[in-house]
């Protein structure tokens, strides 16, 4: 139901307005602009019905504030003021429409009711906006959540400047997506952009990769290698899961990054650099500072400007968006697969938790499209472990509403898992035992009460 808030000074007017509305909206009604500003900050407003002649501060004070902040409310001015200036002044302020005292209840419902439709038509062309430019602007990162909005405006903020980036997150969020994104976005954007995963190089190897060597300063060395700082000369340089770093790399990484120098293995030449320094970590470095792993002037250096990027499961609202989109790339890659997501399917995706995130999806989506046959991504199409949180999740729900008690939910549980098991392993029930962690005995008593049978064309046991 829509909130409407009301400010009016007259307490009988507030009081019928409320009583007159609260069929149709939550009304808040408020008797002076301080009280409406707060109310604006402690919940979300859909429309303000404001009178403009008040003691103190007026309604007109009330618009020229709401017009300093990023998202406002549609405002209906009402006042027994009819000159024509008074309503010019509101509308030029920012007011949406003026009604003048006395007014018809009806014609202020169609009133807010327009409102209304003209915000939701708004936010949703906001919504359609953000989602397009996101995909040409900030390449494939996807997502309309406020939070990935959130990510996507500091992105643009950070793109043109200088300073260091760190980017954390959880394995699988997209941080080298965003990486990506702030080089494209900047000045930089012609020149090299060079990506270091820390964890993936040996701790005696990272120096000469990051640094580079000359001939013969160290066994194995038989020509002079230039690093990735000095590749990345003019460009971008992404230190991906630098939180993997060890404590003699971490000093010689903040020497580079104070002095914007390096040198090589095996010289003493120090080598003017000028790069942008951009770097990721699914670690915690404050914690990791705190327990002595993680130099804290390192930190300091590479925290200037802190991008987090959110797990999947606290933007749910974009798994949609993300699904499709992986679906429609694997359908064109491979050429052939489902259409589209079944309903069921895509309510089974949003309950999952998604441990691996995005990353997850978009491997469950290839799998789908991969291994499925109809038209339609179906459940079944879906990996084991969403398939079992789904209907993990559709038993809360049932004892939750009453459907189900706690013992015919467990009973049910067992049932979905015994049942599971037996089919992977082809009714085997030796092994389908072995995979619940039970006896094969304790599996047949419990197969015999709940009424399930091996078909005959299932294998035997061993």
């Amino acid at each position: 139901m829509p909130h409407i808030l009301v400010v009016d000074d007259e307490p009988g007017v507030r009081e019928s307005l409320r009583m007159l509305l609260k069929d149709d909206f939550d009304v808040t009604a408020v008797g002076d602009v301080d009280a409406a500003l707060a109310a604006l900050d402690e919940r979300s407003i859909d429309a303000v019905l404001l009178d403009l002649v008040m003691p103190g501060r007026t309604g007109l004070d009330f618009l020229r504030e709401l017009a300093e902040r990023s998202e406002a409310p549609p405002v209906l001015v009402l006042s027994a003021t009819r000159t024509v200036a008074t309503a010019v002044e509101a509308m030029k302020l920012g007011a949406a429409d003026f009604v003048t005292k006395p007014f018809e209840i009806d014609a202020l419902r169609i009133k807010l009711g327009q409102l209304l439709e003209r915000r939701a038509l708004e936010q949703e062309v906001e919504r359609l906006r953000d989602q397009v430019a996101g995909r040409s602007r900030l390449g494939p990162l996807i997502g309309a959540s406020d939070v990935m909005r959130s990510v996507y405006r500091t992105i643009e903020r950070v793109a043109d400047s200088r300073p260091t980036v760190l980017i954390t997150g959880e394995s699988g969020t997209g941080k080298e997506l965003v990486a990506r994104a702030i080089h494209d976005l900047g000045p930089r954007r012609d020149q090299r952009y060079v990506v270091v995963n820390c964890a993936a190089i040996p701790e005696n190897l990272i120096e000469s990769e990051l640094f580079g060597h000359e001939r013969g300063s160290f066994t194995g060395a038989h020509e002079r290698r230039i690093g990735k700082f000095e590749a990345a000369n003019g460009g971008t340089i992404f230190l991906d899961e630098i939180g993997e770093l060890g404590a003699t790399m971490q000093a010689k990484l903040l020497r580079a990054l104070q002095d914007r120098t390096i040198e090589r293995i095996g010289s003493t030449q120090p080598i003017p650099v000028d790069v942008r320094v951009l770097a990721a970590t699914n670690r915690d470095l404050e914690r990791e500072v705190s327990a002595g792993n993680f130099r804290a002037d390192l930190y300091y250096r590479i925290h200037v400007v802190p991008i987090a990027l959110p797990a999947l499961r606290e933007r749910r609202e974009d798994v949609k968006l993300l699904a499709e989109s992986f679906l429609e790339r694997t359908r064109a890659e491979n050429r052939r697969g489902p259409e589209r997501i079944a309903p069921a399917a895509l309510a089974a995706l949003e309950r999952y938790s998604w441990p691996g995130n995005v990353r997850e999806l978009e491997n469950a989506i290839e799998r789908a499209v991969t291994l499925g046959s109809g038209a339609a991504i179906e459940v079944e199409d879906l990996p084991d472990e969403i398939q079992l949180a789904s209907r993990s999740e559709s038993l809360h729900e049932a004892v939750r509403s009453g459907h189900l008690d706690l013992e015919g939910a467990v009973a049910r549980l067992e049932v979905e898992l015994i049942r599971e098991a037996l089919a992977r392993t082809r009714g085997n029930q030796t092994r389908a035992a072995d995979m619940l962690g039970i006896t094969r005995r304790l599996l047949k008593l419990k197969m015999d009460r709940h009424g399930i049978v091996v078909g005959p064309d299932e294998e035997p046991d061993e």
